[in-house]
């Protein structure tokens, strides 16, 4: 990722974080939709695991500029996706769901530009979160 895709980032997050509550919940019905088996992984009310998935978004994004200083937050959070049943093929499906829901929520501003950004930004993510 170059600063430019950092910048696109976290400038096209800015649009996504008002409407947080929608941006999970339509998130977390892709996330089923493509792969109906992650359901149990998750609480029955999905409100605060939303909650809690724009919380660590807002980390993610805003640490991408100095990545060494949410290394150890990432690493942790992978630790306990272990611990809940999470597997490496579930990051694909995370990741695919991601960018049909960021496709959706940014509407004519998701360009291929936008979409490469996200994507590099999830790579990094997911494969720190993976080390554990």
């Amino acid at each position: 990722m170059d600063q430019l895709q950092i910048v696109l980032v976290q400038r096209t997050f800015r649009h996504v974080m008002p409407i947080g509550d929608t941006f999970a919940e339509v998130f977390y019905r892709r996330l089923f939709e493509l792969d109906p088996q992650l359901r149990p992984l998750f609480p029955d009310d999905l409100k605060e695991q939303g909650r809690k998935l724009m919380h660590m978004m807002a980390v993610a994004v805003q640490g991408l500029s100095r990545f060494d200083t949410i290394t150890h937050v990432v690493e942790e959070l992978g630790r306990r996706h272990v611990s809940y049943g999470v597997q490496a093929a579930h990051y694909d499906t995370f990741g695919t769901a991601l960018l049909m829901t960021l496709r959706i929520a940014l509407g004519d501003a998701y360009s291929q530009d936008v979409h490469d950004a996200w994507s590099g930004a999830y790579r990094k993510l997911s494969a720190a979160m993976q080390r554990v």
